[in-house]
């Protein structure tokens, strides 16, 4: 396994237990799509500041343009991210905890690909 795979899947497992953690802390006082959404923004900041420390140390960007290209992957994945768990909650009428799992799991592939080619390219 390459570095940057270990760090990647590291610093996403990491930014998808701090997402979970703000979750558990909010779904008591709000609609659990906007605790979802209050965990992406807390895991926002985890994510790159993993992801450009460690997972793409190597980019070849400056921070400020890989910081805009990662808000756009980033946005992009919670917006799959967003309607899987909606759908999974909502319509199929899963738990909330397993219904976001599945959601960051799906968005997970997404950012990477998105990340490593576009937003950290090397």
């Amino acid at each position: 396994m390459r570095a940057s795979t270990f760090w990647f899947l590291a610093v996403g497992a990491t930014a998808a237990l701090t997402h979970m953690a703000v979750f558990a802390l909010a779904q008591g006082h709000m609609w659990p799509e906007l605790a979802n959404a209050l965990g992406f923004c807390v895991a926002f900041f985890v994510s790159f500041a993993g992801h450009r420390l460690l997972s793409f140390k190597d980019a070849a960007t400056s921070v400020a343009t890989s910081l805009g290209r990662f808000a756009v992957t980033a946005l992009a994945g919670f917006a799959s991210n967003e309607v899987v768990f909606m759908l999974l909650l909502r319509t199929l009428d899963w738990p909330a905890f397993l219904a976001l799992f599945a959601a960051l799991v799906f968005a997970a592939g997404q950012t990477f690909v998105l990340s490593r080619f576009w937003a950290f390219r090397r």
